[in-house]
């Protein structure tokens, strides 16, 4: 039967300029997890922190937790010869919060929960549009430069991304600080642990889908969750 895909963005056609799929990339990974980061910002929560924070932790937070989560599975796919999904939601939702972490330590002035929150779902947003732009990069490559293809992988990646790593490490993170804002009292600290472990679960879940259908019930699940 017939098959029926997207059409390829307009600009793309009508110049048949390649140097136009760098910025397709670009943009079609950052601009859904900039524009839910740009969402929370929005609801005046009691934030200290600021703008240029914020955008650091995206910035950052993106570099570092694609990289040391990277390297970390693949030492452990190379020593272990295997690496279940649950080792893989373990070392990415424990390298996307280093960046929190160490705002919290050298910035002792953000310590409140809403402030975790927005820099947990800004180290999500990092993460996920780097982690969209490699996997938009490899279908071009494996599909020998088909640009619908790519961008029906960026489409999905995108639309998802808020409900996948952002809401994470929002939830992981906003735990972390609420801790911290409680003095690390046994009950804060336990419950953060609680609020990780559900991260990995969530991220562990998402990775064992095999249809739509079941990965759209873990991205309910995990948004009522950073709710």
């Amino acid at each position: 039967g017939a098959t029926h895909q997207l059409p390829e963005p307009f600009f793309l056609v009508a110049t048949q300029n390649p140097n136009f799929v760098p910025s397709a990339i670009l943009l079609g990974a950052a601009i859904v997890p900039a524009a839910f980061l740009t969402f929370v910002y929005g609801r005046r929560f009691n934030y200290d922190v600021g703008l240029p924070v914020v955008a650091t932790a995206a910035f950052l937070g993106g570099i570092i937790g694609t990289v040391v989560a990277g390297t970390l599975e693949f030492d452990a796919q190379r020593d272990l010869g295997f690496l279940p999904m649950v080792g893989v939601g373990l070392i990415e939702e424990t390298s996307k919060l280093i960046i929190p972490l160490v705002v919290l330590i050298f910035f002792a002035r953000y310590r409140k929960q809403a402030d975790g929150l927005l820099i947990g779902v800004a180290a999500g947003a990092g993460f996920a549009a780097l982690e969209t732009m490699g996997y938009a990069f490899v279908t071009l490559i494996q599909s020998k430069g088909s640009i619908t293809d790519t961008v029906d992988v960026l489409l999905l990646r995108g639309i998802m991304s808020p409900a996948g790593h952002m809401a994470w490490t929002g939830i992981s993170a906003t735990a972390l600080y609420a801790a911290a804002e409680a003095g690390w009292s046994g009950r804060r600290v336990g419950a953060f642990v609680g609020a990780f472990v559900l991260a990995v679960a969530l991220h562990t879940a998402w990775d064992s889908q095999k249809s739509l259908i079941g990965t759209a019930i873990v991205a309910v699940v995990s948004l009522a969750a950073l709710g």
